[in-house]
């Protein structure tokens, strides 16, 4: 909560709307599903102020890029409406960890590497036997079917570059509005450089405009 609600501000300057930052639940001490319980929680709380889901805008960064989708594909699993936009930025949708930009920006990523995403994984998923390309983890393999508007964000240095570009194709696939914007010589979350960096800026002010198209803001 503390390390984004800055960025946070920013991006809900740029949408021309109110943010609700979720400090929900870190792993290893609560590990899956209690971060997406929590922004499901919170979803809920904003519907009972009065909020309607059209009006919703489901956004974050790293796992909070991945929520931000997984929140949305289990309301749609239980036939209820789901927020009115999504913001991905750099989603980790692949728990495998197989895609090829893991270890090929392994020197140009300076937050994230395939023994910090090992390690991370360890700690948010500790059931036995589970399965890491199982879709209600790894949305790389998820049905995307009536997902709302998606816009996903991604750095091209960062580890998690394919993973991103690869969401963006698959929602092309699934036939959900879209788009894709790659940052050039991005970093892992480039967005906690809001206010500081001027393509960070630019990018902000990107999904802004998309939140205010698709929220109606």
């Amino acid at each position: 909560m503390h390390s984004d609600r800055k960025a946070a501000g920013h991006i809900a300057k740029a949408a021309g709307v109110r943010s609700l930052v979720v400090d929900f639940r870190l792993a290893p001490e609560h590990p899956y599903p209690a971060q997406l319980d929590d922004a499901e929680t919170a979803y809920r709380w904003l519907l009972s102020q009065g909020y309607e889901p059209r009006k919703i805008g489901s956004t974050g960064h790293s796992i909070g890029g991945t929520l931000a989708g997984m929140l949305p594909l289990r309301l749609l699993a239980k036939g209820e409406a789901t927020p009115g936009a999504i913001v991905s930025v750099s989603p980790w949708t692949d728990l495998t960890i197989q895609n090829p930009s893991v270890d090929e920006n392994e020197l140009n990523d300076k937050m994230l590497s395939r023994a910090t995403l090992e390690l991370f994984r360890a700690a948010w998923l500790q059931e036995p036997g589970v399965d890491f390309a199982d879709p209600r983890i790894s949305i790389a393999n998820a049905d995307l079917t009536g997902l709302p508007p998606t816009t996903v964000h991604y750095g091209e240095f960062e580890t998690l570059a394919d993973d991103g570009a690869d969401l963006g194709r698959r929602l092309v696939d699934f036939k959900v509005t879209s788009e894709v914007h790659a940052m050039a010589e991005g970093q892992h979350s480039f967005i906690l450089g809001a206010g500081r960096v001027p393509e960070v800026d630019q990018a902000i002010q990107q999904m802004g405009q998309w939140l205010r198209r698709h929220l109606g803001t």
